[in-house]
């Protein structure tokens, strides 16, 4: 007798669970065009439960009414939705913009970042605070792929050897700089870091093409920081350090 009413509990229970699940339909469309989205992720929050679109944007899974349902979509902005007592969910993506609007400087003007095909590298104002660099040619240190600072002394504030992809000619190798759409001749020591809006690095033939034969050891495009609309802003940066030799060797005397 207690085995059959425990028994009977159990498929109780059991029926009580099954019975929160039940089925959801629905339709995964574009909120630019409203076109069905096929092969969008649907999936259950914190589990690998899940199913995708057919070809027509439509979907069908068994879900409880306390579940979420996570909607994703490469190059979409993902979405959540809590079933409840639904039975069709119709979701509308919205096509992601993160990076595809940031624009880099080029010889020839300013071009969205998702449509240039040349080898630039790109350095921002942010990128040179987070570092506070005395010079601006070695703020591209490990921050732009492909090319190579060094500097010959070390001497603190001393100048510094910029080269784009190895050496370029046999008598001279440093790359033509542009600052505000000007060329400049003998280097950019006179440029304060902390005025600087943005570097380009223009590393192929492609992208320098504009310079001409000026442009073979590559271009390096900086944008000045200027004036904008709005309230008065003032911004105070201050930094100090020291440089020591870590080995003073012992010599004779005279």
């Amino acid at each position: 007798m207690k085995k059959t009413v425990l028994f009977l509990v159990l498929a109780f229970f059991c029926m009580q669970s099954f019975a929160q699940k039940h089925a959801v339909t629905g339709l995964v469309t574009s909120a630019e065009d409203g076109i069905p989205l096929p092969f969008a992720s649907v999936v259950v929050k914190g589990t690998t439960i899940g199913t995708s679109t057919d070809m027509d944007g439509k979907f069908q899974m068994e879900v409880s009414n306390d579940e979420i349902l996570i909607f994703s979509l490469i190059g979409f902005t993902s979405q959540e939705t809590l079933v409840g007592n639904k039975t069709e969910i119709n979701v509308i993506l919205s096509i992601e913009t993160t990076g595809l609007d940031e624009v880099v400087v080029v010889g020839y003007g300013v071009q969205k970042k998702s449509v240039v095909t040349a080898s630039i590298a790109s350095v921002s104002a942010k990128d040179l605070e987070n570092i506070a660099p005395v010079r601006i040619d070695n703020a591209l240190k490990g921050l732009a792929s492909g090319v190579t600072v060094t500097t010959s002394s070390g001497q603190p504030g001393a100048s510094s050897q910029v080269r784009i992809r190895g050496v370029g000619t046999i008598n001279n190798s440093d790359p033509l700089y542009i600052v505000d759409g000007m060329p400049i001749d003998g280097g950019i020591d006179y440029l304060n870091p902390s005025d600087v809006e943005s570097v380009e690095v223009l590393k192929d033939a492609a992208s320098g093409a504009v310079y001409g034969a000026r442009a073979a050891n590559g271009v390096i495009l900086i944008t000045t920081k200027s004036g904008e609309r709005g309230k008065l802003s003032v911004t105070y940066n201050a930094s100090r350090g020291w440089q020591n030799k870590w080995n003073k060797r012992d010599v004779l005397n005279a």
